[in-house]
């Protein structure tokens, strides 16, 4: 027996924490994207999504928040329809996202989910959400639960984004914003503020190496092979 690992040396590498660690960052406000998911006249996931972006804009954020409104469904159309091309151009510019639907039947909200399908994996060569920050929040009409947010991260996870420890579950949404729609002093606006406050320093922490976070023994690997079998072929 050898206790030689079974890796290939060529694309095996040390870590390098001067790409961790890196002397010279970015000084730009960090880029947060927020995504609600309902379209009702008073929707209480975009009041929230409201609510978060004013405290990420007092912690020194830039925020755009996209209005799902007249978004098709996925594969009803083409992805050239303004409203994804709006939505995947938001994704590109954003270093950071949050994501608040409203639980319906027990999961998150068709119109949230609609808007995550259409933003895709990779476009060429980029690919617009890995190695980006997450925030997931829910909205409850009754009791507090978390089956939204929980699907939230599943989802942050297949779309390799950096999904932060924090969350928010506010149950009983529409007890806690007034007559002007701004949330009230709670424990639940407590928490929303810390999910922002974690979402804005994991951000400012990754943002500048996030391209070394997700470099890949395995895809340097296959990338490396590939260009082999291509080599030899062309010699033949």
């Amino acid at each position: 027996m050898t206790d030689t690992p079974n890796i290939v040396p060529e694309h095996f590498r040390a870590i390098e924490t001067d790409r961790l660690f890196p002397s010279e960052r970015a000084t730009h406000a960090p880029r947060i994207l927020l995504l609600y998911g309902s379209l009702r006249e008073r929707s209480f996931s975009r009041l929230m999504t409201e609510e978060a972006a004013r405290v990420l804009a007092a912690l020194g954020a830039e925020t755009r928040t996209y209005n799902p409104s007249g978004m098709p469904l996925p594969d009803d159309t083409d992805a050239s329809h303004p409203k994804v091309q709006e939505l995947r151009d938001l994704v590109q510019w954003s270093e950071g996202m949050v994501w608040c639907s409203p639980e319906r039947h027990g999961a998150m909200t068709g119109i949230m989910k609609a808007q995550i399908d259409w933003i895709p994996l990779s476009l060429g060569a980029v690919r617009p959400t890995q190695g980006k920050t997450l925030a997931v929040m829910q909205v409850c009409g009754g009791s507090q639960s978390f089956n939204a947010v929980n699907q939230l991260r599943v989802l942050g996870r297949w779309m390799r984004l950096l999904t932060i420890p924090n969350q928010s579950s506010t149950p009983k949404a529409f007890l806690e914003f007034d007559e002007d729609n701004r949330m009230k002093p709670s424990p639940f606006y407590d928490r929303m503020v810390d999910v922002m406050e974690e979402l804005v320093k994991f951000t400012l922490l990754t943002r500048d190496t996030a391209p070394y976070l997700v470099d890949r023994y395995s895809e340097r690997k296959e990338t490396g092979e590939d260009l082999i079998k291509r080599v030899n072929q062309n010699a033949m």
